[in-house]
Formats: structure tokens, C-alpha cells, sequence
């Protein structure tokens, strides 16, 4: 599974503790659970969406949703916007080679997306400090800044909830050699780093794979193994990124050598296989927007299996890294310190036995148990957000506003301002209104 199906399984399965839970997709659903019910739904039927809609009293949404399934969109249920990845900002780096205008069309539709979400949710999902900032800064612009939900909660954090992606609270556990001794050109006692996801246009694979090339100069032992080398989705074209690595690659002559691609994604339940036979997990990428405010979610997997960390400075991950003593953090685009970040974290013992000493007090705290403990507690006590909450006319009333405010300045607009605020606040109001707008333009 990639992230975004990772993180609604485990939301199914932490929620499904204390509340009845469905996960309805349009995608073909592979797996079983006990805990909770699995429905798939095509794209074109919405009637059978809207079964599942009428029998919920939290929507929990990612993506596109809203988009799909006009049930869903034009639902009085509470909805959750699960936020967690701001893909608009990812249109920006996995479109830029598209000439303008579709590429413009891409984000454009992205942000269509979002700003639906944000307009109409209860409740707000997103994975960091970062993030939240983001999400605030949105919401204000979409008006839902206002002085009913700031009067509910000043600090917005039950608004935007920060839930990050999280990791299995039971220990790894090997069942067989995912890689050493597995893969052709792997041994049994090579050292081998791990990219655990896919290799997409907003990271840097080309400079780990150059300083891969430097490390094996030295140490031709050391191995770097992409789990996949393809996105998840069928859909999605091939990005740029992947071709310049493979092409990089095998101008060094590093393919099947010192660098190995996997063409096809690791079944779930097996990647822990995999994870455990490596010796650290990396991450590359550069610096960017999508950067600063994404987390990457294959860095949790890395903390499950205990691996050290080695990744580029400049997102949320890195910060965590660098404070807590995960690894190792290096500036982005520099094969050099890349290259010696490497050797440190797989020959250092000091530094490897240090890290994982950390990383064993870090991954508690990203257990899927804690990290899902605010969305748990919202759908155990749902409850409509204060803006939505508020009475037809009171809607109405900031609907008339927002319009007035809309026209162009000049005398119908003061007109149809001095009429609202005659209507909603009397002639003394609009008496003193008028008078401070025509003292604030003397002044």
C-alpha cells in the first residue's frame, strides 16, 4: 500500500476501537479486516456512495473525494479533511515539465480541490507544526478564521489537528531475507541503505546514487536498494526524476552493482522483510516549497525497523533527525557530504549504537495508537464546526457582508453598506460607521 491507503487502514483500525468504521474506496480493496467493513465503490456510482453516506456520522476525506462523489460533497454529515499531504504543493514539482498552461491547469485543479475541503470540513487533519501553520494560513483566506471558531478554541489546535503518520506499536519482526543473500548482487554481509517508497520528481535520488557511487570506490560493499522504482497509482505518468536516476546510475555502472531497483512495490505485510535486512534508511531531496512542508512517510518505517537516518536538510524530518541524534542530516545537493554521511552512519559504531538508542525513545511517540489519539477523540464527540453550526440567517448575514465587501468601492457599495448595516445593527450603527469611514479618509 502506498501512504495515503496506509493511513486510512490505520485510521479504520485505531477509530474502530471505541466506533463503528467503514472504509469505502474506488479502488479495489485486496485485503481483509476483522474490526472494521470494506466496501468499494466505482467512480460513476455515486448511488452507492450515498448509502454509505446516509449511514455515517463522521466522513473522514482525502483528495479527490469530494470531487468524485457529489453525495459526499453536498453531505450535512460531519466531515474530517484529512490534510496531511499538501499535493497541491507536489503539483508544483511533479508537473514543472509540462509546458505552462497544463501545468498551470494541474495546480489549478489542485488547489480547486483543497479549497473545497477548506470551505466545507468540521474538523482538519494534518501531520506537523509546519503544516498546521500552512492549513491556518489557508483557512484564514478562505474566511474560516472568524470569530466564531476562534471563540470555540483561540488556538485552532482542535480545528487543525496535528495527527502525523505514525508506525506499528509491536516490535519488528523478520520472518525471511527480504535482500541479503536474496537480490542478485546483494550478500549476505554487505551494507546495504534502504529507500523505502517510490522515487518521485520532489526528491533528489540522482545525488544519492552519485554518492553511492563515490562510497563504493572505497567500500564496494555498500549497496543502496530502491523498494520501488515506479508510483503507486498505474495513472500516474513516469516521473522525470526516475529516468535521470536509472540513466545516472548506469553511467557510473553502478546498476545491479552498488545500486539495485525494484520495479514492482513490496506487498505491505512483507516490506518489514525487506526493511531489516538494510543497515540505514535515507531520503533525498531538494529545497523546495513541497519540502518545507511535507513529511515524509516512509521515514516512520525506518524508525520501526530501527534503521539510522540519513537524509537531506530542509523539511520537519530533518529537524527531528538533527534534535534527537537519528542519524545524520546533510545540506541537499552535496554528494560529497552525502558520501560521508554514509560512511559514518554504516562503519561508526559509536554513532549507529547512539542512534538507535534515540530512535528506540523517538518511535514511541509515533505509534499509530498516540498519533491517531485526536482524530479517536473527535469522532468518540463529533461535533459540527462553530462557523457551520451557525444559524441560517446568521450564514446569510456574512454571505450578504462578504458580497458587499466584494463590489467595487464607490457609491454602491457605501450604499448597500449603510443598508446592512441598517438592517443588522440599526440607524446609530450606521450613523457611527459612516462617520469613522469619513474620518479615516480626511486622515
Amino acid at each position: 500500500m502506498a501512504g495515503p491507503a496506509i493511513r486510512v487502514w490505520s485510521m479504520a483500525e485505531e477509530i474502530s476501537t471505541s466506533c463503528d468504521v467503514r472504509v469505502v474506496s474506488w479502488a479495489a480493496i485486496e485485503r481483509t479486516a476483522d474490526a472494521f467493513e470494506l466496501h468499494h465503490v466505482r467512480e460513476t456510482d455515486d448511488a452507492a456512495m450515498s448509502v454509505h453516506e446516509r449511514w455515517a456520522d463522521v466522513i473522514i476525506v482525502q483528495g479527490v473525494s469530494f470531487r468524485i462523489f457529489p453525495s459526499i460533497a453536498r453531505t450535512d454529515k460531519i466531515v474530517v479533511a484529512d490534510l496531511y499531504d499538501p499535493f497541491h504543493l507536489e503539483q508544483l514539482e511533479q508537473n514543472k515539465h509540462l509546458d505552462a498552461t497544463r501545468w498551470n491547469e494541474e495546480v489549478t485543479k489542485a488547489v480547486s480541490l483543497l479549497n473545497e475541503q477548506l470551505s466545507r470540513a468540521d474538523c482538519f487533519l494534518c501531520a506537523s507544526e509546519r503544516q498546521q501553520t500552512l492549513w491556518l494560513g489557508a483557512l484564514s483566506a478562505a474566511g474560516r478564521i472568524n470569530p466564531l471558531t476562534y471563540s470555540a478554541d483561540p488556538s485552532f489546535d482542535s480545528f487543525v489537528r496535528i495527527v502525523p503518520f505514525g508506525l506499528p506499536s509491536g516490535p519488528a519482526s523478520q520472518t525471511r531475507h527480504g535482500l541479503k543473500g536474496t537480490v542478485d548482487g546483494i550478500g549476505p554481509d554487505d551494507k546495504v541503505l534502504i529507500w523505502g517508497g517510490g522515487i518521485y520528481d520532489w526528491f533528489d535520488p540522482v545525488t544519492l546514487v552519485r554518492a553511492v557511487g563515490s562510497v563504493a570506490t572505497r567500500h564496494p560493499e555498500v549497496k543502496l536498494f530502491f523498494m520501488s522504482a515506479r508510483h503507486f497509482n498505474p495513472d500516474v505518468p513516469e516521473m522525470q526524476v526516475l529516468a535521470e536516476t536509472v540513466r545516472t546510475s548506469d553511467e557510473l555502472g553502478l546498476t545491479d552493482r552498488n545500486v539495485f531497483f525494484n520495479e514492482n512495490w513490496v506487498d505491505y505485510d512483507d516490506r518489514i522483510n525487506y526493511l531489516l535486512d538494510a543497515d540505514a534508511g535515507v531520503s533525498t531531496h531538494p529545497v523546495h516549497l513541497e519540502t518545507r512542508f511535507s513529511f515524509r512517510t516512509r521515514l516512520l518505517d525506518y524508525l520501526w525497523a530501527r534503521l539510522p537516518i540519513i537524509t537531506t536538510d530542509g523539511d520537519g524530518f530533518a529537524d527531528l533527525v538533527r534534535e534527537r541524534g537519528l542519524g545524520r542530516v546533510v545540506p541537499p545537493a552535496d554528494p560529497d557530504a552525502l558520501a560521508d554521511a554514509i560512511v559514518d552512519v554504516l562503519y561508526d559504531d559509536d554513532l549507529r549504537a547512539s542512534a538507535i538508542t534515540a530512535i528506540d525513545s523517538v518511535r514511541e511517540e509515533f505509534t499509530w495508537e498516540r498519533v491517531l489519539a485526536p482524530l479517536r477523540e473527535f469522532c468518540e464527540a463529533p461535533a459540527v464546526a462553530p462557523d457551520r453550526a451557525a444559524s441560517p440567517s446568521e450564514r446569510r448575514q456574512q454571505a450578504d457582508f462578504d458580497r458587499i465587501l466584494s463590489m467595487p468601492k464607490g457609491r454602491r457599495r457605501d450604499a448597500a453598506l449603510v443598508m446592512y448595516y441598517l438592517r443588522t445593527g440599526g440607524v446609530r450603527r450606521a450613523i457611527d460607521k459612516a462617520r469613522g469611514r469619513r474620518e479615516r479618509q480626511s486622515g
